[in-house]
C-alpha cells in the first residue's frame, strides 16, 4: 500500500490488535493510520475506495472481535484532537466521534446535562455507540442524539438528523459512513440528581456484569420479548468453555476471554451457544460484537 506513503499522519504497519480491543485477542491490522483532520481522513477513504482496499474504522475496541488471522486493508483511528473534542452551548453538547463516551457522559453530567446518563458503564466512542445504537435497560443513545455529521465513502459530508439514520435495537442505517461528530440535545437538571442516576446505572451494571474481565460486552442481541442471556442460562451453558473462552457466570450474555484464549476459542463457544440455544428453544441469537477477519475469509454470520 505505497499510496499510504504520502499521508502527512501516522501510518503503522503489521499492528497487534489485541492491544487494542477489550477482548485483547486476535490478529494484526496491515496497516493502520490516524488521519489528523477531516480532508487527511477524506483523501484516505477516497483512495481506498478507489483501489478497492477496506476501511474499519476502531474505536476503543469494546464490541469488536478481531479474528486470529488480523484484518487487511486499513483500519482507521480517530483519535486526533480532530475528531475527539466536546463542547457544549446550553443544553447542546458536540462531540467528536473518536470521543470517549464515558467521559462525555461525565461532562454532562458535572454540568447538570440530563439524557447521556442511561450510557453510565457502556464503554466506547460517540461514533461506534452511535453505530450500534449503544444503550440497555435504561435507555439508547439515539434517544437524546439530535444529529450526526458523517463521511461518505466518496469522501463526501453529510449531516443528518436522528430520524434519517434508521435507527432499531443495536443498530443503525449508516452503513460505511464514518461518524465524525454529533450532537445531543440534553435536558436541564440538578446536579446532584442526574449524578445520582449515573451511579445507580453504574452500579447496577457493576453488580450484574464482569466488568473487571476481559470481553467485549453482550455477545448476542436480545430476541423479540425475551434475553439472551436468559436462554443461554437456560440451555446450561453458563460456565460453558472452549479453551480458554468461557461464559460468565456472572452474566450469560457475556463471553470472557482468559489469560491465553484465542478469537478462535471465542468464535467455536459462539456456534456452540447459537446451536444449543436453537436446539432447545428454537431461536437463532444474533451477534451483538462486530466480528473483523480478512476479506477472503467473511463467511462468519454476523
Amino acid at each position: 500500500m505505497d499510496w499510504l506513503n504520502g499521508f502527512d499522519s501516522r501510518v503503522d504497519v503489521d499492528v497487534p490488535l489485541s492491544e487494542h480491543t477489550w477482548f485483547g485477542l486476535g490478529g494484526t491490522a496491515a496497516r493502520m493510520v490516524s488521519p489528523r483532520d477531516e480532508p487527511q481522513l477524506a483523501a484516505l477513504v477516497q483512495q481506498a475506495q478507489a483501489r478497492g482496499v477496506p476501511v474499519r474504522v476502531l474505536g476503543s475496541g469494546a464490541n469488536v472481535l478481531v479474528s486470529d488471522a488480523g484484518v487487511d486493508g486499513v483500519v482507521v483511528r480517530l483519535n486526533e484532537p480532530a475528531f475527539t473534542t466536546v463542547s457544549f452551548d446550553g443544553e447542546v453538547a458536540t462531540a467528536g466521534g473518536g470521543a470517549d463516551l464515558m467521559k462525555l457522559c461525565s461532562a454532562c453530567v458535572d454540568r447538570g446535562l440530563s439524557g447521556l446518563e442511561c450510557m453510565a458503564g457502556i464503554p466506547g466512542t460517540v461514533g461506534g455507540a452511535i453505530r450500534m445504537n449503544a444503550g440497555g435497560r435504561f435507555g439508547e443513545i439515539s434517544g437524546c442524539l439530535e444529529d450526526a455529521r458523517v463521511m461518505q465513502p466518496t469522501g463526501a459530508v453529510d449531516v443528518l438528523a436522528r430520524d434519517r439514520i434508521g435507527f432499531g435495537y443495536r443498530r443503525s442505517n449508516l452503513g460505511r459512513a464514518i461518524v465524525l461528530s454529533a450532537r445531543f440535545r440534553l435536558r436541564r437538571c440538578r446536579a446532584d440528581d442526574v449524578r445520582a442516576r449515573f451511579r445507580e446505572y453504574w452500579r447496577f451494571k457493576k453488580a450484574s456484569q464482569p466488568m473487571a474481565e476481559c470481553s467485549a460486552g453482550c455477545i448476542f442481541k436480545n430476541p423479540p420479548g425475551d434475553s439472551a442471556g436468559r436462554l443461554i442460562d437456560q440451555a446450561g451453558l453458563k460456565g460453558r468453555t472452549r479453551g480458554l473462552a468461557r461464559v460468565s457466570e456472572r452474566h450469560a450474555n457475556f463471553i470472557v476471554a482468559d489469560d491465553g484464549a484465542t478469537a478462535t476459542d471465542v468464535l467455536e463457544l459462539v456456534d456452540e451457544i447459537r446451536s444449543a440455544v436453537q436446539e432447545k428453544f428454537g431461536i437463532l441469537l444474533d451477534l451483538e460484537i462486530e466480528v473483523w477477519q480478512p476479506a477472503a475469509a467473511r463467511s462468519y454470520a454476523v
